[in-house]
């Protein structure tokens, strides 16, 4: 684990390793929302009395977890928990996470508990408990993360960088390794509609759907294990 080197042009984050932006410059909270959350039909398949896993790959600024926190408050009793695990790894220099959550302050509420608790360490697995949420930071490279992860999704999340840009994560041994680690009836949302990311997924065993992407982008995928 090594903190990620970074950037900053004007109010956009910009990853020196990937040459790639961490959110999009004024909408990064909506893009977050429609591709991971509404991708994967959440808040509406949160109930009562269970525990629900989110799994994703790029932790980045938090801004994913900080959302579906907020949404999980919003709908949920005590007597629910959420589990989200996140794979990184190059994490944020806590410097970087302060100035990047202070672009939405709609999650002030819990960007401000995530900071106080954040201490990138060379842990291979870190866990945060924030009352009835527990978020897991696996910092390792995505290849070995699954050797830290004996938990099933119920939901993934596919960020980090594209495809085009992080080859090395978008690859058979990561769907191999989500077919293995989803719960039944689990779903999967990501930004991205490259082909071979589509074909990957479809050959082990998860049925998927190109669908409205945000903004400018026309498409995206998401999907559901067979």
């Amino acid at each position: 684990m090594s903190i990620s080197p970074v950037k900053w042009e004007e109010n956009t984050l910009v990853s020196t390793i990937f040459n790639d932006i961490y959110f999009s410059q004024g909408s990064g909270l909506e893009e977050s929302e429609h591709v991971f959350l509404s991708g994967n039909k959440l808040p509406d398949r949160f109930a009562d009395n269970q525990i629900f896993t989110v799994i994703e790959t790029g932790f980045g600024t938090g801004l994913n977890f900080l959302l579906t926190w907020q949404k999980w408050a919003e709908k949920q009793s005590t007597n629910s928990r959420l589990h989200y695990i996140s794979i990184e790894k190059y994490p944020l220099s806590k410097d970087d996470l302060v100035k990047s959550l202070s672009l939405w302050p709609t999650l002030k509420k819990y960007s401000a508990q995530l900071v106080e608790n954040y201490i990138p360490t060379s842990n291979s697995r870190m866990n945060l408990s924030f009352g009835n949420i527990q978020l897991s930071l696996v910092f390792v490279d995505i290849n070995d993360a699954f050797e830290h992860i004996n938990e099933k999704a119920d939901a993934w999340y596919l960020d980090g960088f594209s495809p085009a840009k992080n080859p090395d994560m978008w690859n058979d041994n990561l769907y191999k390794n989500m077919a293995k680690s989803t719960n039944k009836n689990g779903t999967f949302a990501t930004y991205t509609s490259a082909g071979h990311v589509r074909r990957g997924l479809q050959n082990n065993g998860f049925h998927v759907d190109k669908i409205k992407g945000f903004g400018k982008k026309r498409v995206m995928l998401a999907g559901a294990t067979r």
